[in-house]
C-alpha cells in the first residue's frame, strides 16, 4: 500500500489539519474492507450509508455518532454450540466501521433488513446559514441619518 505524507501541507498552511487528518484517515481506512459498504445520496441533503452485515442480530450492533464521527460496530454474541463447518464463507467477525460527518449532517435513521444495516443521513443547515432572499424596496432611501448616498 503506497502512503501518502502530508507533512508539506502541514508547513504551508495553517488551520487546516483537520483536513489533513480527515485524508490521513481516509487513506488508512481504505485498506479495511470489511464489512462491505455503499454510500450513496438519495436527495440533494440526504444521504444513506448500507453496510452489509449478515448475521449479526440488532443487538450485536451498536450505532453511535459524536463529534461529527459516526461510528458503527458490530460485536458478535459468543456462540457455546460447537459446529463443524464444511466451509465458513461468512465472516462474522467483530468489527468498528467510521465515517467522519460534515458539519450539519445528522443521522435520522438506522434500520436492519435483509442483513444490510441502512442509516439514513441529513444535512440541515440551520436557519442562520441557509440563503435568504432580501425585497427590494423602491421610493426614497432609508439611509441612516448622516449618510450620503454614493
Amino acid at each position: 500500500m503506497r502512503t501518502i505524507d502530508f507533512s508539506p501541507l502541514y508547513r504551508s498552511v495553517v488551520g487546516f489539519d483537520r483536513l489533513a487528518n480527515l485524508l490521513e484517515t481516509a487513506a488508512a481506512d481504505s485498506a479495511a474492507g470489511y464489512p462491505p459498504y455503499n454510500i450513496e445520496r438519495t436527495d440533494e441533503n440526504a444521504y444513506r450509508i448500507d453496510i452489509a452485515v449478515a448475521g449479526f442480530r440488532p443487538e450485536e450492533l451498536n450505532v453511535e455518532v459524536k463529534e461529527n464521527l459516526l461510528t458503527v460496530t458490530g460485536r458478535k454474541a459468543a456462540n457455546e454450540e460447537p459446529r463443524k463447518y464444511l466451509h465458513r464463507g461468512l465472516a462474522e467477525r467483530n468489527f468498528e466501521r467510521r465515517f467522519q460527518l460534515a458539519d450539519y449532517v445528522v443521522v435520522t435513521d438506522a434500520n436492519l433488513a435483509d442483513g444490510l444495516l441502512s442509516i439514513a443521513l441529513k444535512r440541515e443547515l440551520p436557519e442562520a446559514l441557509k440563503p435568504r432572499t432580501v425585497q427590494i424596496t423602491s421610493g426614497p432611501s432609508t439611509l441612516i441619518e448622516g449618510e450620503k448616498a454614493a
